[in-house]
């Protein structure tokens, strides 16, 4: 509140409140009168309370002393009136200039961090809403189309095409142009791919896979430009309780496309689903281009307090213009990153693509099952990224390092899905492979506090290439992984898919312990 703002004028009228400013001498020797100034300072309650400061020279034209004597006393307030100078008239004849504190609504003291991660949130939860809808629609369209299980499967790795093309590139725009503008352009360019897929598939199938190739492009910069945007907007103390929240926009993603997808499919048939999800991308886009800013700096209503909070807890936010391409790839925590992300994603991008699947043809399900089913697993991911990412910051606080936060984190993150993974091939009812099947994808969440934090701790600078030297080699898994298993499945079982992701797991997870650090190591 500015000191203005606590300052009025009072003009006399007849029905003014008692004189505090009188004139009055003082006993004793022959100082001047005392000068009264009289100061309001307006109450948003029932009442207003003057205050009074007086001046008194103690003679001889020497120094004076100011002082404050001090006496409240509360008046009620009446109605306000404007006066035509555009002063206001508050009550009991007391004028007030024309200086107002400004109201400031709730949305306005938010913090424009988390507004940021709330935006990033909802553009992930679009991101997989638009690529699981596929696992659900790929059902009857291949009775529509006669797909095999060959054919499915490279449908499936096509998104995967252009979804590795696209990882390090975002990640260089990202550092040198800036997220925000990065992140918009993949948001519209895959929200318009998901809407052209249905006319794509009665096209032929070529013009399927180079649609989905499309879309795999718009979500390929995703990631990097929002690790980008996160690194200048989040504190280290928030940093993964941020990216939990983010990553969890995926998960809820996923929740929604298995939950809505079947409804749709039922009622208005398959092409519904790509025609409704993709159009909602145009709705983000119009609050995203409003809203958000790559960095603090950038943004002219960011509150000056928030300012100071985030910069002073971050690095420098100097402009990248060259990347320092030997130096990262010659650090073996990079590495390290680059091989368990490869690890991690085979057997997230399997459950992803082939869960459906699974419970159609292992459990049974029908078409509305699957997809209700599927459910249950992003749920549990949902929840448990958030938990990970509260234990993890918790831990960082009370002085546990981060190195061994990250570890402790990303070896729950393979541990967990591997056990529970290895227990599928010895339940004896749906209800309890659903259960692993949760419970691996619950544990697989603690990565977001574990690997997906760990670009920003040792290159924070380079974060969003970082992120898509990674998350390429976390794609070419995805690629491999999925058309693989079409394959495995036609010369094997089930269990043979999920003996491959296993061991990956435990690849990672020694990879990672050695390696690993949450130490800066590039500037």
């Amino acid at each position: 509140m500015s000191a203005r703002a606590l300052l009025y004028s009072f003009s006399p009228k007849p029905n003014v409140p008692p004189d505090i400013s009188s004139t009055k001498k003082s006993s004793g020797s022959g100082c001047r009168p005392l000068t009264r100034f009289r100061f309001r300072v307006q109450n948003r309650g029932q009442y207003c309370w003057a205050v009074r400061v007086s001046e008194r020279d103690s003679g001889g034209g020497g120094a004076g002393k100011v002082f404050a004597d001090v006496k409240s006393e509360a008046y009620e307030l009446s109605k306000t009136v404007k006066f035509e100078d555009g002063s206001r008239d508050i009550g009991n004849g007391l004028k007030e200039d024309l200086v107002s504190v400004a109201e400031v609504s709730w949305l306005e003291q938010f913090p424009k961090r988390w507004l940021i991660v709330i935006l990033c949130f909802s553009a992930f939860l679009l991101c997989n809403m638009d690529r699981v809808n596929m696992s659900i629609a790929i059902l009857p369209m291949s009775a529509e189309y006669n797909w095999n299980s060959a054919t499915v499967g490279l449908i499936q790795s096509s998104f995967f095409w252009g979804y590795l093309l696209t990882q390090i590139a975002g990640g260089i725009l990202a550092d040198t142009v800036g997220g925000k503008q990065v992140l918009a352009f993949g948001v519209i360019w895959w929200s318009v791919a998901t809407a052209l897929t249905p006319v794509a598939a009665k096209l032929g199938l070529p013009f399927l896979l180079v649609t989905r190739a499309f879309m795999g492009i718009g979500e390929g910069v995703a990631m990097p430009a929002m690790n980008n945007i996160l690194s200048k907007w989040i504190p280290v103390s928030e940093r993964s309780r941020a990216l939990a929240l983010v990553y969890s926009g995926m998960y809820i993603g996923s929740v929604t496309g298995f939950a809505f997808s079947p409804f749709l499919i039922h009622q208005f048939g398959w092409p519904s689903v790509f025609y409704s999800f993709g159009s909602l991308g145009t709705v983000w886009f119009a609050v995203w281009l409003t809203k958000a800013h790559s960095s603090p700096a950038e943004d002219p209503e960011l509150r000056p307090e928030e300012k100071k909070l985030i910069l002073s807890g971050n690095v420098s936010k100097a402009p990248v213009k060259v990347i320092p391409w030997g130096q990262i790839l010659s650090k073996a925590p990079v590495w390290a990153l680059i091989v368990s992300h490869f690890c991690h994603n085979w057997g997230t991008f399997i459950l992803l693509t082939w869960m459906p699947t699974y419970y159609n043809q292992v459990l049974k399900f029908n078409l509305t099952e699957s997809g209700l089913f599927c459910v249950l697993p992003w749920l549990t991911m949902a929840f448990s990224a958030n938990l990970g990412g509260w234990i993890a910051d918790t831990l960082v606080s009370r002085g546990v390092s981060v190195t061994r936060v990250r570890k402790i984190m990303q070896t729950i993150g393979f541990l967990g899905p591997a056990f529970f993974l290895t227990q599928l091939s010895h339940v004896n009812s749906p209800a309890m492979a659903v259960v692993c099947m949760a419970c691996s994808q619950g544990t697989d969440a603690f990565s977001q506090s574990g690997l997906y934090s760990n670009h920003q701790d040792i290159a924070p600078r380079y974060s969003g290439v970082l992120l898509g030297l990674s998350n390429t080699a976390g794609v070419l898994a995805g690629v491999v992984g999925t058309a693989s298993t079409g394959y495995i499945l036609q010369h094997g079982s089930w269990d043979d898919v999920f003996k491959v992701s296993v061991g990956l797991y435990l690849v990672g997870t020694v990879v990672w312990n050695l390696f690993s650090t949450g130490e800066k190591i590039i500037d």
